[in-house]
């Protein structure tokens, strides 16, 4: 099992380093829509592709910084037990939640979007508006890339669980997040 870890903290690595990337989108998403309102209210002027590209950048962005987010413990979850429990029980939830939930259902979203991914880079997808962004085809594949994403996440997790309650590893530091 100990042989697992390098595994893991490969997959950790991998998500951190794409969460990181892709969470420059958000300050590119400002520039540009503050770009778009200034052209429309001060010049006049609009272009479609501005606007869609809003759009691709809000989807990538959540899509592909999933499996960062929860690297980082940061989806919500329930926590009436989780937050009060002792570490071996964190961990073994952690390890059956993998296991039992995430993990199916990421197969699931994969066997489910595959043939819609697929049609769509048949026709080369693109935008229905004649100067629109044409590549909806590569927005679409980005599903595909989250489910993976999410699946070797959630095979990390029940790697790290499983080596917490093994007791080969120690169970990691609290990450606080404040609402606002």
């Amino acid at each position: 099992m100990g042989r697992l870890k390098p595994i893991a903290t490969g997959i950790d690595r991998l998500n951190q380093t794409l969460g990181s990337a892709v969470a420059w989108l958000t300050l590119i998403m400002v520039l540009v829509q503050f770009t778009i309102v200034v052209m429309r209210y001060v010049f006049g002027v609009g272009y479609i592709y501005m606007q869609e590209s809003i759009v691709y950048m809000h989807g990538i962005l959540f899509l592909l910084g999933a499996g960062f987010t929860l690297l980082h413990n940061g989806h919500v979850r329930v926590d009436l037990i989780y937050r009060e429990a002792s570490v071996r029980r964190k961990a073994l939830t952690d390890l059956l939640g993998s296991l039992l939930l995430l993990i199916p259902v990421m197969i699931l979203i994969l066997w489910a979007a595959y043939p819609y991914v697929q049609i769509s880079w048949s026709v080369l997808e693109g935008s229905k508006e004649t100067s629109g962004i044409p590549g909806i085809y590569l927005l679409k594949t980005t599903i595909l890339i989250f489910a993976i994403l999410m699946l070797l996440q959630g095979l990390s997790m029940a790697i790290h669980a499983a080596l917490v309650l093994m007791g080969v590893e120690d169970a990691p530091a609290e990450e606080t997040h404040t609402a606002l």
